[in-house]
Protein backbone atom coordinates (compact mmCIF):
# COMPACT_ATOMS: atom_id res chain seq x y z
CA UNK A 1 0.00 0.00 0.00
CA UNK A 2 0.87 3.92 -0.38
CA UNK A 3 0.44 6.58 0.39
CA UNK A 4 0.49 10.01 -1.41
CA UNK A 5 -0.14 14.11 -1.03
CA UNK A 6 -0.70 15.08 -4.29
CA UNK A 7 0.00 18.79 -3.41
CA UNK A 8 3.98 18.00 -2.66
CA UNK A 9 4.16 14.99 -5.37
CA UNK A 10 5.55 12.71 -2.67
CA UNK A 11 4.63 8.81 -2.40
CA UNK A 12 5.90 7.34 0.77
CA UNK A 13 5.02 3.66 2.08
CA UNK A 14 2.78 2.69 4.24
CA UNK A 15 4.10 2.17 6.95
CA UNK A 16 6.42 5.07 6.43
CA UNK A 17 3.40 7.37 6.36
CA UNK A 18 1.93 5.63 9.51
CA UNK A 19 4.91 7.02 11.61
CA UNK A 20 5.29 10.44 10.07
CA UNK A 21 5.10 12.64 13.27
CA UNK A 22 4.29 15.78 11.54
CA UNK A 23 1.93 17.13 8.81
CA UNK A 24 1.65 16.88 5.17
CA UNK A 25 4.96 19.27 3.75
CA UNK A 26 6.42 19.54 6.77
CA UNK A 27 10.02 18.79 8.16
CA UNK A 28 10.21 15.16 10.11
CA UNK A 29 10.61 15.75 13.98
CA UNK A 30 11.26 13.38 16.65
CA UNK A 31 8.40 12.10 18.97
CA UNK A 32 8.09 14.88 21.37
CA UNK A 33 7.58 17.59 18.93
CA UNK A 34 4.84 15.50 17.15
CA UNK A 35 3.52 14.55 20.51
CA UNK A 36 3.66 18.72 21.52
CA UNK A 37 1.69 19.47 18.07
CA UNK A 38 -0.75 17.15 18.98
CA UNK A 39 -1.39 17.87 22.30
CA UNK A 40 -1.86 21.58 21.76
CA UNK A 41 -4.70 20.59 18.84
CA UNK A 42 -6.13 18.35 22.05
CA UNK A 43 -6.45 21.75 23.94
CA UNK A 44 -8.28 23.30 21.19
CA UNK A 45 -10.51 20.39 20.89
CA UNK A 46 -11.71 20.37 24.48
CA UNK A 47 -12.23 23.92 24.30
CA UNK A 48 -15.10 22.88 22.36
CA UNK A 49 -16.06 19.67 24.06
CA UNK A 50 -15.90 21.33 27.52
CA UNK A 51 -18.09 23.99 26.45
CA UNK A 52 -20.80 21.66 24.42
CA UNK A 53 -20.80 19.29 28.30
CA UNK A 54 -21.27 22.32 30.16
CA UNK A 55 -24.19 23.86 28.09
CA UNK A 56 -25.85 20.50 28.25
CA UNK A 57 -29.02 20.57 30.19
CA UNK A 58 -29.30 17.95 32.77
CA UNK A 59 -32.01 15.94 30.66
CA UNK A 60 -30.16 15.73 28.20
CA UNK A 61 -27.80 12.98 29.27
CA UNK A 62 -30.71 10.79 29.47
CA UNK A 63 -30.82 10.93 25.75
CA UNK A 64 -29.67 9.55 22.80
CA UNK A 65 -26.32 10.41 21.58
CA UNK A 66 -25.66 9.26 17.68
CA UNK A 67 -24.46 6.18 19.00
CA UNK A 68 -26.95 3.20 18.79
CA UNK A 69 -27.56 2.14 22.58
CA UNK A 70 -25.97 5.13 24.07
CA UNK A 71 -27.53 8.18 25.63
CA UNK A 72 -25.22 11.51 25.64
CA UNK A 73 -24.44 10.29 29.47
CA UNK A 74 -22.95 7.28 27.74
CA UNK A 75 -20.73 9.17 25.27
CA UNK A 76 -19.71 11.69 28.20
CA UNK A 77 -18.81 8.82 30.40
CA UNK A 78 -16.68 7.37 27.47
CA UNK A 79 -14.17 10.49 26.98
CA UNK A 80 -13.37 10.33 30.67
CA UNK A 81 -12.48 6.59 31.03
CA UNK A 82 -10.62 7.15 27.51
CA UNK A 83 -8.80 10.10 29.16
CA UNK A 84 -7.90 7.40 31.93
CA UNK A 85 -6.94 4.73 29.49
CA UNK A 86 -4.53 6.82 27.53
CA UNK A 87 -2.93 8.30 31.33
CA UNK A 88 -2.46 4.32 31.62
CA UNK A 89 -0.45 3.85 28.32
CA UNK A 90 1.93 7.53 28.91
CA UNK A 91 2.46 5.87 32.59
CA UNK A 92 3.54 2.56 30.66
CA UNK A 93 6.24 4.90 28.20
CA UNK A 94 7.25 6.45 31.20
CA UNK A 95 7.94 4.02 33.55
CA UNK A 96 8.42 1.28 31.41
CA UNK A 97 6.09 -1.37 33.42
CA UNK A 98 3.11 -2.13 31.49
CA UNK A 99 0.00 -0.45 32.27
CA UNK A 100 -2.95 -1.72 29.53
CA UNK A 101 -5.59 1.27 28.58
CA UNK A 102 -8.22 -0.76 30.31
CA UNK A 103 -8.23 -4.36 32.27
CA UNK A 104 -10.74 -5.93 29.61
CA UNK A 105 -13.22 -4.67 27.45
CA UNK A 106 -15.93 -5.79 29.81
CA UNK A 107 -14.63 -3.39 33.04
CA UNK A 108 -14.49 -0.74 30.38
CA UNK A 109 -18.04 -1.41 29.26
CA UNK A 110 -19.36 -1.67 32.61
CA UNK A 111 -17.52 1.49 33.78
CA UNK A 112 -19.12 3.82 31.09
CA UNK A 113 -22.57 2.31 31.81
CA UNK A 114 -22.58 2.70 35.27
CA UNK A 115 -20.89 6.09 35.01
CA UNK A 116 -24.14 7.18 32.25
CA UNK A 117 -26.12 6.40 35.57
CA UNK A 118 -24.43 8.78 37.81
CA UNK A 119 -26.25 12.88 38.45
CA UNK A 120 -25.35 14.81 35.37
CA UNK A 121 -23.08 17.07 37.40
CA UNK A 122 -21.06 14.25 38.40
CA UNK A 123 -20.87 12.94 34.46
CA UNK A 124 -19.36 16.81 33.60
CA UNK A 125 -17.11 17.05 36.35
CA UNK A 126 -15.77 13.55 36.38
CA UNK A 127 -14.72 14.68 32.92
CA UNK A 128 -13.13 17.60 33.56
CA UNK A 129 -10.86 15.88 36.36
CA UNK A 130 -9.87 13.23 33.26
CA UNK A 131 -8.67 16.06 31.34
CA UNK A 132 -6.51 17.19 33.61
CA UNK A 133 -5.18 13.79 34.72
CA UNK A 134 -4.37 13.78 31.14
CA UNK A 135 -2.32 17.06 30.73
CA UNK A 136 -0.69 15.67 34.03
CA UNK A 137 1.00 12.82 32.70
CA UNK A 138 1.66 14.75 29.35
CA UNK A 139 3.59 16.72 31.50
CA UNK A 140 5.68 14.42 33.03
CA UNK A 141 6.84 12.75 30.07
CA UNK A 142 10.49 12.85 29.13
CA UNK A 143 11.81 13.68 25.75
CA UNK A 144 12.56 9.65 25.59
CA UNK A 145 9.58 8.40 27.00
CA UNK A 146 7.71 9.78 23.42
CA UNK A 147 9.65 6.83 22.21
CA UNK A 148 8.72 3.72 23.69
CA UNK A 149 6.34 1.48 22.27
CA UNK A 150 2.73 0.96 23.99
CA UNK A 151 -0.54 -1.04 22.78
CA UNK A 152 -3.51 0.17 21.89
CA UNK A 153 -6.85 -1.60 23.12
CA UNK A 154 -7.21 -3.48 19.70
CA UNK A 155 -3.36 -5.15 20.25
CA UNK A 156 -1.64 -2.97 17.92
CA UNK A 157 1.56 -1.71 18.94
CA UNK A 158 2.37 1.95 18.70
CA UNK A 159 4.91 4.72 19.55
CA UNK A 160 3.85 6.66 22.77
CA UNK A 161 4.01 9.57 19.90
CA UNK A 162 0.47 8.58 18.84
CA UNK A 163 -1.27 8.80 21.96
CA UNK A 164 -2.36 12.76 21.77
CA UNK A 165 -3.61 11.98 18.45
CA UNK A 166 -6.06 9.21 19.53
CA UNK A 167 -7.21 11.81 22.72
CA UNK A 168 -7.88 14.03 19.16
CA UNK A 169 -9.73 11.03 17.57
CA UNK A 170 -11.60 10.72 20.23
CA UNK A 171 -12.64 13.94 20.97
CA UNK A 172 -14.11 15.11 17.43
CA UNK A 173 -15.56 11.70 17.04
CA UNK A 174 -17.96 11.89 19.92
CA UNK A 175 -18.19 15.67 19.69
CA UNK A 176 -20.04 14.73 16.93
CA UNK A 177 -21.59 11.68 18.27
CA UNK A 178 -23.40 14.18 21.35
CA UNK A 179 -25.65 15.90 18.52
CA UNK A 180 -24.91 19.42 19.93
CA UNK A 181 -24.25 21.61 16.97
CA UNK A 182 -20.87 20.57 15.58
CA UNK A 183 -20.23 18.12 12.90
CA UNK A 184 -17.69 16.87 10.77
CA UNK A 185 -17.54 20.84 8.85
CA UNK A 186 -16.39 22.36 12.12
CA UNK A 187 -13.67 20.33 13.03
CA UNK A 188 -10.32 22.58 12.55
CA UNK A 189 -8.61 22.53 8.99
CA UNK A 190 -5.05 21.72 11.18
CA UNK A 191 -6.70 19.36 12.68
CA UNK A 192 -8.46 17.09 9.71
CA UNK A 193 -4.80 15.84 8.62
CA UNK A 194 -4.28 13.91 11.75
CA UNK A 195 -7.76 12.78 12.41
CA UNK A 196 -7.86 11.32 8.17
CA UNK A 197 -4.26 9.57 8.96
CA UNK A 198 -6.13 7.57 11.81
CA UNK A 199 -9.48 6.93 10.11
CA UNK A 200 -7.92 4.93 7.05
CA UNK A 201 -5.71 3.37 8.96
CA UNK A 202 -7.81 -0.22 9.86
CA UNK A 203 -8.25 -0.15 5.41
CA UNK A 204 -4.30 0.17 4.95
CA UNK A 205 -3.26 -2.55 7.58
CA UNK A 206 -5.63 -5.28 5.62
CA UNK A 207 -3.79 -7.90 4.09
CA UNK A 208 -6.66 -8.78 1.34
CA UNK A 209 -9.72 -6.80 0.16
CA UNK A 210 -10.74 -4.99 -3.13
CA UNK A 211 -8.02 -1.78 -3.67
CA UNK A 212 -10.11 1.54 -3.76
CA UNK A 213 -8.03 4.82 -3.62
CA UNK A 214 -9.40 7.62 -1.35
CA UNK A 215 -8.90 10.79 -2.23
CA UNK A 216 -9.49 13.65 0.24
CA UNK A 217 -9.79 18.11 -0.80
CA UNK A 218 -8.16 19.70 2.56
CA UNK A 219 -9.90 23.09 2.97
CA UNK A 220 -6.48 24.86 2.38
CA UNK A 221 -6.49 23.26 -1.55
CA UNK A 222 -4.14 20.21 -0.65
CA UNK A 223 -5.43 16.98 -1.51
CA UNK A 224 -4.43 13.52 0.54
CA UNK A 225 -4.87 10.22 -1.62
CA UNK A 226 -4.77 6.88 0.32
CA UNK A 227 -4.60 3.44 -1.49
CA UNK A 228 -7.13 0.91 1.08
CA UNK A 229 -8.14 -2.14 0.90
CA UNK A 230 -12.45 -3.27 1.64
CA UNK A 231 -13.73 -6.10 2.69
CA UNK A 232 -16.47 -5.16 0.42
CA UNK A 233 -16.08 -6.96 -2.88
CA UNK A 234 -19.47 -5.79 -4.43
CA UNK A 235 -18.67 -2.42 -5.69
CA UNK A 236 -17.37 -1.54 -9.02
CA UNK A 237 -16.20 1.79 -7.95
CA UNK A 238 -12.40 1.88 -7.05
CA UNK A 239 -12.46 5.61 -6.30
CA UNK A 240 -14.20 7.83 -3.53
CA UNK A 241 -13.07 11.21 -3.57
CA UNK A 242 -14.49 14.13 -1.87
CA UNK A 243 -14.50 17.14 0.96
CA UNK A 244 -12.40 15.83 3.50
CA UNK A 245 -14.60 16.22 6.31
CA UNK A 246 -16.97 14.54 4.35
CA UNK A 247 -14.49 11.55 3.89
CA UNK A 248 -14.18 11.68 7.37
CA UNK A 249 -17.95 10.75 8.67
CA UNK A 250 -18.04 8.61 6.04
CA UNK A 251 -14.74 6.55 7.58
CA UNK A 252 -16.27 6.57 10.84
CA UNK A 253 -19.64 5.49 9.86
CA UNK A 254 -21.57 8.87 11.25
CA UNK A 255 -22.25 9.95 8.16
CA UNK A 256 -23.41 8.44 4.78
CA UNK A 257 -21.04 10.09 2.92
CA UNK A 258 -23.25 12.32 0.86
CA UNK A 259 -21.26 14.65 -1.70
CA UNK A 260 -18.71 11.82 -2.55
CA UNK A 261 -18.02 11.05 -5.59
CA UNK A 262 -18.16 7.36 -6.63
CA UNK A 263 -20.07 4.03 -5.61
CA UNK A 264 -19.44 3.98 -1.95
CA UNK A 265 -18.64 0.79 -0.87
CA UNK A 266 -20.08 -1.00 2.72
CA UNK A 267 -17.10 -0.69 5.25
CA UNK A 268 -18.66 -2.10 8.05
CA UNK A 269 -18.24 -0.73 11.71
CA UNK A 270 -15.11 1.37 12.07
CA UNK A 271 -11.55 0.28 13.78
Amino acid sequence: MSVSNTSTNTTETADAAAARPELPGQRRADGASRAESAHQAVREAWVVLHRVVGDLPDAAYREPSGLPGWSRGHVVSHLARNADALVNLLTWARTGVEHPAYTSRADRDADIADGAARLPQVIREDLYAACDRFHTAIARMGEADWTATVLHPSGRALPAAEVPELALFEAWNHLVDLDRGVGYAEIPAAHLDRLLDLAVRPYRSRADGAPLRLVADLPDGRQRTWELAIADQSSSSREVAGDAAAVLGWLTGRTAGTGLTGALPELGAWG
